[in-house]
């Protein structure tokens, strides 16, 4: 008895059919998350004003002093602000 190679090559097609559709559930998954994301940034990036508390993508915490249209000025300690750029700052802190 030798190997039936018709049910070798559709049992290979089958496998490769459910994994290209299980990529692809992922793919459109991953997908929504990332959307979701950028507007959830783009919120926070829009919502910056003087004042607010941030935290940039490091954990690094500190207080917006300043605005520009790219970059923030930053107070991360008592009198030491830094320059960092708007697209840096992760969340905004609720004090």
């Amino acid at each position: 008895m030798g190997i039936n190679w018709e049910v070798v090559g559709w049992t290979c097609v089958t496998l490769a059919v459910i994994m290209g559709v299980i990529a692809l559930i992922l793919a459109v998954i991953s997908a929504r998350n990332v959307r979701k994301r950028r507007e959830a940034l783009g919120e926070v990036h829009t919502e910056l004003k003087i004042g607010s508390q941030v935290m940039f993508g490091g954990g690094i915490y500190g207080k917006v002093v300043g605005l520009e249209e790219e970059t923030v000025n930053v107070e991360v300690a008592k009198s030491t602000v830094i320059k960092i750029s708007r697209y840096a700052i992760q969340t905004l802190v609720d004090s």
